[in-house]
Formats: structure tokens, C-alpha cells, sequence
């Protein structure tokens, strides 16, 4: 009887061996793992940077669309002639302030004397390629030569 007891102990000791010794990953799994992980990224990124640069161009905009607000009250206050200027969000002008990392370039065309007067801006963020510009109350968005947003108006 004692001798099946001792070979009954052994036998689980055996056991927990066995099991003990699987404790971690094998390097398939770790590897699919990894797979799976650069799958997502590969996902992930390109969608994150095209969301950036939509945010860069948006920012652009809506600074123009302020400028615009800006300009029409200058001139409404001032016999309807516009200001010009370049306005960060650390040097505003005419109280117009841009954006962070946006410069607004703002450039009236004056004749003294006549009602004959116009504008125009272009913005610039810092970490785009992108610019944007209003003319007549239009906003176009190009990457150098290619127009990507906005909307051309031919007479």
C-alpha cells in the first residue's frame, strides 16, 4: 500500500512539472501578435494624417472667414476703405487674431477718393503644405499649383 502512495506522489509531481514548465508564449503566437499589431498601424496612420491635415485646412478657413468679419467691419467704420496687415495668434491686426500656427496675410487695394475698393487674404499654417485664400468672398484651398477645395465662379 505504501509503495502505490509513493509512486501516486510522484506521478503528480511529475504533473506540475509538466505545467509549470508552459509559462509563456511561443514564438508563433508572438509573432502573429506582432502581425495583427502592424496590420492596425498600417490602418491607423495614413487615417490619422489625412484627419490632421483636413483639421490644418479647416483652421485655415475658418481664420478667413473671420478676416472676412473683420475686414467688412473696418471698412463699414471707415468709409470703405480695407486694412492691411499680417495676422499670428501672438500679433493680431485691426483686432483680427489668427489661429495658432496660422499667418493671415491680408492685402487691401485702396483708391482714396472713389468708392472702388477690394481685398483679398491668404492663410498659411505652419504645418501644412497647404494654403487657403478669399477673394471676393471665395475661399480656395490649393497644395501648389492644385486647386483641392473651394469654388470657382466664371463669368
Amino acid at each position: 500500500m505504501s509503495r502505490n502512495l509513493a509512486s501516486h506522489s510522484f506521478d503528480n509531481r511529475s504533473d506540475r512539472s509538466i505545467t509549470s514548465s508552459r509559462r509563456g508564449f511561443t514564438l508563433v503566437e508572438l509573432m502573429m501578435v506582432a502581425g495583427v499589431i502592424g496590420i492596425l498601424a498600417a490602418i491607423a496612420i495614413p487615417r490619422y494624417s489625412g484627419s490632421k491635415d483636413k483639421a490644418f485646412v479647416a483652421a485655415m478657413m475658418a481664420d478667413l472667414h473671420s478676416a472676412a468679419i473683420y475686414e467688412e467691419q473696418y471698412a463699414s467704420e471707415n468709409h470703405g476703405q480695407y486694412f492691411s496687415g499680417v495676422a499670428t495668434a501672438d500679433a493680431p491686426v485691426d483686432g483680427f487674431r489668427a489661429s495658432k500656427d496660422v499667418t493671415v496675410t491680408l492685402t487691401a487695394v485702396n483708391i482714396l477718393g472713389s468708392s472702388i475698393s477690394e481685398w483679398t487674404a491668404v492663410a498659411r499654417h505652419s504645418q501644412s503644405p497647404e494654403s487657403c485664400e478669399i477673394r471676393t468672398g471665395i475661399i480656395a484651398c490649393t497644395t501648389g499649383e492644385d486647386l483641392t477645395t473651394g469654388r470657382i465662379v466664371q463669368n
